[in-house]
């Protein structure tokens, strides 16, 4: 993910004139800093960022790293309303739904979730086959995991061994479990 543009950078995403954007960055409205010893800008993520949505223009391609994108996995329609109720799409939150571990594997590579929902009810060897080929692949080592297990299950916290960040044992209060993934969220965001 670019931290820092350049303004011919800046040009292609805008769909405008390099000029335009060095218009834009001397006249203080596009903030941003010169290279030291040369005239060239550069254009911080965050600044241009905040540029798009003040001016009221398309994001382009920044606005899908601006998502917090995640994946259920074999959870009811019930869990899934009230996920999406604490996490709105207008929040800057976007879902997909997998009913299998197949589906699951199959919308993670398309989809890229910043957090996967996997629900044990889909069966737990299942859960934790998933878990594992995700944590096989570089690009989900720090993706968040969680586990919702059944209230049967005999020791939730030995699911982390199997690669799970978190487990919520059912039942739970799904406006914890939002606030959990708002609070990543916001840590991913502030990353940016």
């Amino acid at each position: 993910m670019k931290k820092v543009f350049t303004t011919g950078q800046v040009a292609k995403i805008c769909k405008v004139a390099p000029r335009t954007v060095s218009k834009w960055f001397d006249s203080g409205r596009l903030r941003g800093y010169r290279i030291p010893g040369s005239q060239d800008r550069r254009i911080p993520r965050e600044q241009l960022i905040r540029f798009l949505k003040e001016h009221g223009m398309p994001l382009g391609e920044l606005e899908e790293e601006e998502w917090h994108k995640i994946l259920v996995i074999g959870a009811e329609k019930l869990f899934i309303d009230r996920m999406k109720e604490m996490l709105p799409e207008s929040e800057d939150f976007k879902y997909e739904i997998a009913q299998s571990g197949f589906e699951a594997g199959i919308m993670a590579e398309s989809f890229h979730p910043d957090t996967i929902v996997i629900d044990l009810a889909l069966g737990r060897s299942e859960a934790i086959q998933i878990v594992s080929n995700l944590r096989r692949n570089p690009a989900y080592e720090t993706t968040l995991i969680i586990g919702l297990a059944s209230e049967d299950e005999a020791a939730p916290e030995k699911l982390i061994e199997y690669g799970f960040t978190e487990i919520f044992k059912k039942p739970f209060d799904v406006a914890l479990l939002g606030e959990r993934v708002k609070t990543l969220a916001d840590a991913k965001r502030d990353d940016i």
